[in-house]
Formats: structure tokens, C-alpha cells, sequence
């Protein structure tokens, strides 16, 4: 049964300088404050795997936590670059960043496989693509049945998983509702898990027919943090911040803007504030 803590807690004791860390949630659901926790405890030298690298990972990149970054497309959905990986990428700011770039399908069969306890997945794809001229870990096999040519990339098996979700039991289930993403995979493929939650109630109620219950047998660690996935959004509790991921623009193009939003929003705040930013979308999403 995993131990309903606080998101500090759970950073403290199951995050750790070093591990490679899944950060999922595709569209909404992002759970960015997991990532402002990281940030402030300092972590170092994290292995970051995403589908879509965004504003989270921009952030982390520009704090110093990242050392590589495992990903299919990154950049401000709808609006442009993500600033502070491109300078970790040609300048080495604030530490070099190495970066493992791949398609959305690999990715996806990547943690389908490591959810599964399968070393490699198989799939098709690259045929004709460049990745694999810069890309040692896209490799090609032969199918032993038919002949036919297959892409093969290394499973994902992360230390760490963090996903936001609507609900969690108070015995542990985790319920995500909604686009669900590659959640459950990467929950499935890692060695902990640390799920924030919009509320902990009695009963989970699905909400919609493609809604995903994880578990509480899958899941080590759960932490209400109301808001959590701000500025993306929680299907039925608020919308999407729009105005946020275009005012990012212009905080994350220089050094010093950075720094001084990530200061003041991130450093001298907690996840309760989350919650403040979400109460005026709440009533847009009802």
C-alpha cells in the first residue's frame, strides 16, 4: 500500500541525485508541482525522460537538475522554444545537457516495453527517418518469422515515475481521468512512483469511459496537492492557463528574468500555492 505523505516527503525519500526520473502527462495532467519540489531540494545530475519536454522540464533544465534529457518533441506548446534548454544545449547553461532524441512511437513502445519487464521495443518505424545517424540507441532487426526490417530502442525503466491524477483512495488506488497519456505505462515501468492528486476522498467514482484506475499495489508514494498539474489542466476541476504559456515566452528568454520568476514562484513558495493559481480557472472548467 503506498503512504499517502506530503509531495516534500515523498521528493525527500524517493527522489534522489542521480536517478532518471519520468515526468508524464500528456496535454493536461502535468505535474508541475512535483517538478517545483525537485527544484527546491536541489536535486543534480537527474536523468530526465518525457514525451514532451515543456515548460516543467524547461524549468528543472534552467534550475540546474538535468544532466540528459530522453525525449520525442520539445518546446512551449503553441507558443515557440523552450529558452532555457536550448542555452543548456549550446551554451552549457547553467551545466551541459545531453540530450537522446527519438519519435512520439518510440517513446511510447519504449515504456509499454519497461512496463512489461522487457529489456528492448520493438516496433515500426524510422524507416528513412535521420534520428538514427545521431541516435546510437535506434538500432534495426531483422523479424525472425518474417523477415521484415523492425526499429529496436531500449526499454524505459526510470527509478523514479511522477504523474499528477484527479483522485486517490484512501487505500492507495489512483484514478485518472481523462486523456490518459502514457501514465499508467510509466508508473508500470519504473521502480518508485510519486502520484500527486488533486483530492483524496472514500470511493473512486470514474468519470468517463476511458478513465484508468491504477492499483495501489503499482503506486509507492501519493500527495494531495490541489492545482498540482498548473498551468496545464485537470479534466473536471480547471482549465488551462493559455495566458501563462505565453507570458513564459517572455519570462524563460533571458538568464535573468528566469531566475529571478523561479525565485519568487518557485524558491520562496510551496505546492499550496497551486491551489491560489487554479481557483479563478476552476470556474472556466465547470
Amino acid at each position: 500500500m503506498p503512504r499517502i505523505t506530503t509531495l516534500a516527503e515523498a521528493v525527500s525519500a524517493h527522489i534522489h541525485d542521480g536517478d532518471t526520473v519520468a515526468m508524464e502527462g500528456f496535454t493536461h495532467l502535468i505535474p508541475h508541482a512535483a517538478g517545483h519540489e525537485i527544484i527546491r531540494q536541489q536535486r543534480k545530475n537527474l536523468t530526465l525522460i518525457r514525451m514532451t519536454p515543456d515548460l516543467i522540464y524547461d524549468q528543472m533544465i534552467g534550475m540546474g537538475c538535468a544532466k540528459k534529457v530522453v525525449f520525442s518533441w520539445g518546446g512551449n506548446p503553441g507558443v515557440g522554444s523552450l529558452y532555457r534548454f536550448r542555452d543548456a544545449v549550446e551554451k552549457a547553461w547553467p551545466a551541459p545537457l545531453e540530450i537522446e532524441e527519438h519519435s512520439h512511437a518510440a517513446m511510447a513502445n519504449a515504456y509499454e516495453a519497461g512496463a512489461a519487464g522487457l529489456p528492448l521495443a520493438v516496433f515500426r518505424g524510422y524507416i528513412g527517418a535521420d534520428l538514427p545517424k545521431v541516435n546510437p540507441n535506434i538500432k534495426f532487426i531483422q523479424c525472425p518469422f518474417t523477415g521484415e526490417t523492425l526499429a529496436a530502442v531500449p526499454a524505459h525503466r526510470p527509478d523514479v515515475a511522477v504523474i499528477h491524477a484527479q483522485k486517490a483512495d484512501r487505500q492507495g488506488n489512483v484514478l485518472i481521468d481523462g486523456i490518459a497519456g502514457v501514465q499508467k505505462e510509466v508508473v508500470l515501468a519504473s521502480k518508485r512512483s510519486i502520484v500527486t492528486v488533486e483530492e483524496i476522498v472514500d470511493d473512486l467514482k470514474p468519470g468517463s469511459f476511458n478513465a484508468v484506475v491504477l492499483p495501489a499495489w503499482t503506486v509507492t508514494a501519493i500527495a494531495e496537492v490541489p492545482g498540482g498539474a498548473y498551468p496545464s489542466y485537470a479534466q473536471g476541476y480547471y482549465a488551462r492557463d493559455n495566458a501563462f504559456y505565453k507570458k513564459w515566452d517572455e519570462i524563460a528568454r533571458e538568464r535573468d528574468t528566469f531566475l529571478a520568476w523561479m525565485k519568487a514562484n518557485v524558491l520562496d513558495q510551496g505546492p499550496e500555492i497551486f491551489a491560489a493559481h487554479t481557483r479563478p480557472l476552476r470556474v472556466a472548467a465547470e
